[in-house]
């Protein structure tokens, strides 16, 4: 293709050159000159080394398989996918959750794909007991439960999981209310200033700005007996939108579900750690799961936080912890007395993946894997079956195209994964089942979960990222009929917070992918395995307060979510178009440049967060010790002035900085090179990202392996990049900072090493 916009270049700049000549007012040397450049234009068309002219059939056949590819995809399909997959509530252990599964393993049947449900025993508690009660100064016993209506056919059905936060502890506490804003360390700090300690109380705590999993863990390291966490309607609720079903956003009986195990320790059944769990795996003891909570936790509504809230007094709480509703938020004085009782079903419980294979023709031992759970908290429309229905559309597809005579020459592996919503279960257990076979095998996981309608989304290994962009330029958005690159640059440009920032995202030609955090199915893939990943989604214009409650409906999602489903289509092309470029790729499409620029932007940043810590941490000593506090706070507030830091050593980057260097020599040179072949090759290229996992695992969580990205410790689904070092500044433990500066430019240099090899 460029071979042949180059030869229309030539052809155009031949007729300019007869034309020019032919003018008397030009000069003989002029004439002469551009005679030689024609010739010079000419001579490097045709010798041009980059683009063979196999390679250029190869890209059209690609384009042509692409353009087949589409016109098999069907937006009336895709909602229709979503409408019956999501018709009863589904989540892992019940009966319509094993039906879905046996659904889709026909589906995929009938596309001509060779599929098998394989499944896992996994812990998965379920709530027997729920109470909530303010005692005093009022008393009210909250409600717990979302009502049916009339606009939401499926919201009064039978079978649906009550609120609940799944890995709760039991318990039986009663004791004096403390509001904790959203839960996160920073607030604990301003508590500590306030006098107010949350030992042996109950907490209430915001959604939003950390993972949930994250506010009851933090206030069990402060002494908590007990968790609340509601929505305010700040947040999701009628400050933000109209609500349900009137607008998109939560309605004051809405109650968000979901996981609060600490998946940053490791996801997946909490008693089989690094194993399959199957039937007859060793189990730990539940009650030693390192990564399970000692206190018992609830999700509410804010409805049922009001009274709670309102009961509060004590001191005023600061403006940026205040929500929406309509009255003064207080943080407690301990007269506010709350009852909590919980106790849970705890019981070993089948998860139901899906598997489904096509065969490659040439390579059938080099496998592109791509993933989507098919489990809900309770009908799951938008969360997992949009992007169900869009991965079984492209299996749909493919399965056509195979019938026609395509065939890959990559296996394909397409999964629905079961178990996903309570920690990542069903994805985990194969990849821990299967990691040796997976290592050896896998070029590329593909993850999507919830999609809707807006902006292209990318995140994943950075030597992929070349390939996205190659991806998404092809692509055509659905609403605005440019590439979903430009609608997303153009998105990323406009949300720039400075003038300069803006400049810079509007001059840059590609878009750069996000960090793999967790929270969805690619976490065991890459961060525990090395798999080079990518997760796909479309949003931004679908906002809205439905996530994990009865409300997450077919009903919610044609009329706010993704109407037409046109972004579902969008999803396909994007998801189907990568799995088909990979799976048919002569060179496989890794672009280790792309690595190198932002592993060194990661250095860049660990280098000034150290510089401006030590500055910012020297100046508020001076602050302390000059007692500028006790000037300016209102005493009638009675705040306490922070508490002195210890001052930020300096840390020596060189040996990452020059393993960097090394990088960037393997990786120019390497770039250089782009035509090698054969099976050898492809694999020493897809096992590259396995050199960046450490073997010995991150500080205090050896699951997770990968030296460059991580869930946050405190942020759960929020990515760390350069996780060990990153969070060691963070939490102020130099010595482990310079430690695990070692174990990353030790990890930098198996990758130089690994690709000098090539």
């Amino acid at each position: 293709m460029l071979r042949y916009f180059s030869l229309k270049l030539v052809h155009r700049y031949y007729r300019l050159f007869v034309y020019s000549v032919n003018k008397p007012f030009l000069s003989t040397s002029a004439i002469l000159l551009m005679t030689n450049h024609y010739i010079c234009l000419l001579a490097l068309v045709l010798c041009w080394p980059g683009i063979t002219q196999a390679q250029e059939q190869s890209q059209s056949q690609q384009r042509r398989l692409e353009d087949r590819f589409d016109k098999q995809l069907s937006s009336t399909h895709i909602g229709e996918t979503i409408q019956s997959l999501s018709s009863q509530p589904h989540h892992i252990s019940s009966a319509r959750g094993k039906a879905v599964a046996e659904d889709i393993l026909q589906r995929f049947k009938s596309y001509g794909w060779d599929a098998e449900i394989v499944t896992y025993q996994v812990l998965f508690p379920t709530p027997k007991e729920r109470v909530l009660e303010l005692k005093s100064p009022a008393t009210y016993k909250a409600l717990l439960k979302e009502p049916a209506l009339k606009e939401d056919a499926t919201s009064g059905q039978a079978g649906q999981l009550p609120t609940y936060n799944a890995w709760s502890a039991d318990g039986d506490v009663e004791a004096p209310l403390v509001f904790v804003n959203y839960g996160l360390p920073d607030d604990y700090e301003y508590l500590e200033r306030t006098g107010i300690s949350v030992k042996g109380k109950i907490v209430i705590a915001k959604y939003g700005r950390s993972w949930r999993g994250s506010k009851p863990k933090v206030a069990q390291e402060h002494g908590a007996i007990g968790c609340i966490i509601y929505s305010d309607p700040k947040d999701d609720g009628y400050y933000a939108g109209d609500v349900y079903p009137q607008g998109a956003f939560k309605n004051e009986y809405g109650v968000q579900r979901g996981a609060v195990m600490d998946i940053v320790i490791y996801p997946g059944d909490p008693l089989t750690p690094n194993i399959g769990a199957t039937a007859n795996a060793q189990r730990l003891d539940r009650l030693q799961a390192p990564n399970l909570l000692k206190i018992p936790v609830l999700p509410i509504s804010y409805h049922d936080a009001t009274p709670l809230l309102k009961s509060l007094e004590g001191p005023v709480a600061p403006e940026e912890w205040r929500g929406a509703l309509p009255f003064t938020y207080h943080i407690g004085n301990g007269k506010a007395i709350v009852h909590l009782k919980l106790q849970f079903d705890w019981q070993i419980r089948p998860c139901h993946n899906v598997i489904a294979k096509l065969k490659g023709s040439e390579l059938p031992d080099q496998w592109v894997i791509r993933g989507n759970h098919h489990d809900a908290w309770v009908n799951g429309a938008a969360d997992p079956i949009s992007g169900l229905a869009a991965l079984l559309e492209e299996a749909k597809a493919i399965g056509a195209l195979h019938r026609e005579g395509y065939t890959p020459r990559r296996t394909l592996v397409y999964c629905a994964w079961d178990g996903e919503e309570p920690g990542l279960l069903g994805s985990t257990e194969w990849v821990e089942d299967h990691a040796a076979e997976l290592q050896e095998k896998a070029v590329l996981y593909l993850n999507t979960d919830n999609n809707g309608r807006g902006f292209f989304n990318a995140s994943g290994s950075h030597a992929l990222e070349t390939l996205v962009n190659d991806v998404a330029r092809d692509i055509t958005d659905p609403q605005t009929s440019v590439s979903i690159l430009a609608r997303k640059q153009a998105s990323d440009a406009l949300k720039a917070p400075t003038a300069k920032l803006k400049k810079e995202r509007l001059a840059k030609k590609n878009l750069a992918i996000g960090a793999m955090g967790s929270g969805s199915d690619y976490s065991s893939f890459l961060q525990h395995l090395g798999i080079p990943s990518l997760d796909y989604g479309f949003g931004g214009e679908d906002a809205g307060g439905e996530y994990h409650s009865i409300y997450d409906s077919y009903d919610d999602y044609r009329r706010f979510k993704d109407p037409g489903f046109q972004y579902g289509v969008a999803l396909s092309e994007a998801a189907g178009h990568t799995v088909l470029r990979v799976a048919d790729a002569v060179n496989l499409p890794f672009d280790f440049r792309r690595l190198y620029e932002t592993v060194n932007g990661y250095v860049n940043e660990l280098t000034e967060l150290a510089t401006g810590m030590r500055e910012a941490t020297s100046i508020e000593n001076q602050l302390i010790e000059e007692q500028k506090y006790q000037l300016v706070t209102d005493t009638a507030k009675h705040l306490l002035p922070p508490s002195p830091k210890a001052e930020v050593p300096y840390l020596d980057f060189s040996a990452l900085q020059n393993a960097l260097v090394a990088l960037d020599t393997t990786t120019q040179a390497l770039s250089s090179r782009k035509n090698h072949t054969g099976a050898t090759y492809d694999k020493a290229l897809y096992q590259a990202e396995q050199q960046l996992l450490y073997g010995k695992g991150l500080p205090a969580r050896s699951w997770y392996k990968h030296t460059l990205y991580a869930p946050g410790f405190y942020t759960g689904y929020g990515v760390k990049t350069i996780p060990g070092v990153r969070e060691a500044i963070e939490q102020r433990r130099w010595t482990e900072a310079q430690e695990q500066i070692a174990v990353v430019a030790a990890a930098i240099n198996r990758l130089t090493v690994h690709l000098n090899g090539l």
